[in-house]
């Protein structure tokens, strides 16, 4: 679509308005929570300026983007999709906001998610469920959605994975063209993979955090979501980088890079972590991952098992962490300084137990909860002090894999395709991370680049993907495995019945500018 903008075959004004009537006409799905069409408009207005001067300011200028709403946006409200921060405007913008804006690139609003993050559904924010927009392909309702009940469309619909569910499905429904989520424990990748697009998790510290409000500051990344790999290449390479209001970013200068159209995998070596044939992988997901295994082995490449022998802990590990950072994290919100504030005022600490009562959702005080716990301390060394230690082993068993000559590690990214709503809520928020993350959140403890690439359509005609996992700061080599990945398995395109009931010449436009 950057070179439709280019070659003035589209203005970025006109792009902006067919995306804004789309997430209009797509409503349903309720992947935006806020949309800012004003402000969209203006900056369409300013990019369309450029190009008529001939001086885009690069590939992302013009280009419809959107951003998942617990990322500042200055004069844009920031909610966490909780009552806590219902009203709150932040007075600046996260770095990769702004760092977006700086290349031209028209925000289109702020996208749902699980309340404070905290899920893997996107079912749990106070703006309720997004809906997956497969859940409306016609490649679904072939198959799966019985003739009788297809009126009924309610009763089917499916989730979009999360907790950054929102950015996913507004990828995938085309209202714009590339979506900055955040990645804990696999929220860029699990929606991803539920939603037929690319999630990239990005290195700890390659992108800074500043102006993302931390989970667990210690793995959080903010993570980008895109139709092809070579979209989410462009994104990070505007994205990337130190920012000195970030400590934890990369002192060294980041070169963004183009990746290659010809490529050759015959001397990579791919490794299959047995470990990660975890109980519960369906036997179509499993078949896909040994299927894309014999790509490699066809393409000249060496594909060895390997062993991380401490996975199986890591998913306990990573709960203990989390709560932790997050009892932590959540003492920010307390009534006085921004936020919800309790009309409760018999004393200051009723108007604060008042106020984060009423602010956070079940799962969230939770998480407070036993986070608290593993810090008291009688329990700080049972429980925090090791998980710490057991995650130093989960990353040195990273370590020694890749310095045994492998390249790149390729595993699933889901256990199953998306479930239907219906079903997805008969189990709780704790449990269904516990299930839904186990694949995911070891690169978040060892800080690893994670890449999810759509690869078929399960029996449902639901998307599945892969995941490849890099070496630390190895983005370059492990987009250029995705993409030669993406090449060999043309995962088909969602064919919208719905959006096109609804709007007819948007969806073709899309569907031109996805495929230029």
């Amino acid at each position: 679509v950057s070179a439709a903008l280019k070659e003035g075959q589209v203005t970025p004004t006109e792009l902006c308005q067919r995306c804004l009537s789309l997430i209009k006409s797509t409503k349903f799905l309720n992947a935006y929570v806020t949309v800012a069409e004003e402000t969209a408009l203006k900056q369409a207005e300013e990019s369309e300026k450029r190009y008529r001067r001939g001086q885009p300011l690069g590939v992302l200028d013009g280009i419809p983007i959107a951003v998942k709403d617990n990322f500042n946006t200055a004069g844009i409200e920031t909610t966490c999709a909780s009552n806590m921060l219902k009203g709150y405007i932040s007075p600046y913008n996260a770095t990769v906001v702004q760092k977006l804006l700086d290349q031209g690139a028209v925000l289109l609003g702020k996208t749902n998610l699980d309340e404070f993050a905290m899920g893997s559904g996107s079912t749990d924010g106070v703006f309720g469920p997004v809906r997956n927009p497969w859940s409306y392909s016609r490649q679904y309702k072939e198959k799966s959605v019985p003739k009788s009940h297809s009126e009924d469309k309610d009763s089917h619909w499916v989730v979009t994975g999360g907790s950054s569910g929102g950015s996913a499905a507004a990828v995938s429904s085309f209202t714009c063209f590339a979506a900055l989520g955040s990645d804990t424990g696999g929220s860029t990748r699990n929606p991803a993979a539920h939603c037929g697009v690319v999630g990239l998790k990005p290195t700890y510290g390659l992108i800074s955090r500043h102006g993302l409000i931390p989970l667990v500051n210690s793995m959080d990344v903010p993570g980008i979501l895109t139709r092809c790999v070579d979209d989410a290449a462009v994104v990070l390479g505007s994205l990337a980088g130190h920012d000195p209001k970030d400590s934890t970013t990369i002192q060294d200068n980041f070169k963004p890079f183009e990746l290659p159209s010809l490529i050759d995998v015959s001397k990579l070596s791919i490794g299959i972590p047995k470990e990660y044939h975890a109980p519960g992988l369906s036997s179509e997901i499993l078949s896909l991952w040994s299927k894309a295994a014999d790509l490699f082995k066809n393409a000249g490449a060496k594909v060895i098992e390997v062993s991380l022998p401490h996975t199986r802990y890591s998913i306990v590990c990573y709960h203990v962490l989390c709560s932790a950072e997050v009892a932590s994290n959540m003492a920010r919100f307390d009534g006085l300084q921004y936020g919800h504030r309790s009309d409760v005022n018999k004393s200051t600490e009723s108007m604060y137990a008042a106020t984060r009562r009423e602010g956070f959702n079940d799962v969230v005080r939770g998480r407070i909860l036993s986070g608290n716990y593993f810090l008291l301390k009688q329990n700080y060394e049972n429980y925090f002090i090791k998980a710490q230690k057991v995650r130093r082993l989960i990353a040195n068993d990273f370590v020694k894999v890749f310095r045994s000559g492998v390249d790149i590690l390729l595993t699933p990214t889901t256990l199953s395709d998306a479930v239907p709503y219906t079903e997805f809520i008969k189990e709780d928020n704790r449990t269904r991370s516990t299930e839904d993350d186990i694949l995911t959140q070891a690169a978040n403890m060892a800080g690893l680049p994670a890449i999810n690439v759509p690869t078929a359509l399960s029996e449902r005609g639901l998307p599945v993907g892969l995941q490849f996992i890099g070496r630390s700061f190895q983005e370059k080599q492990l987009l250029t495995v995705a993409k030669w990945f993406e090449k060999q398995v043309k995962f088909p395109m969602i064919q919208l019945e719905e959006v096109k009931k609804h709007d007819h010449g948007v969806f073709q436009h899309q569907k031109s500018a996805s495929l230029l």
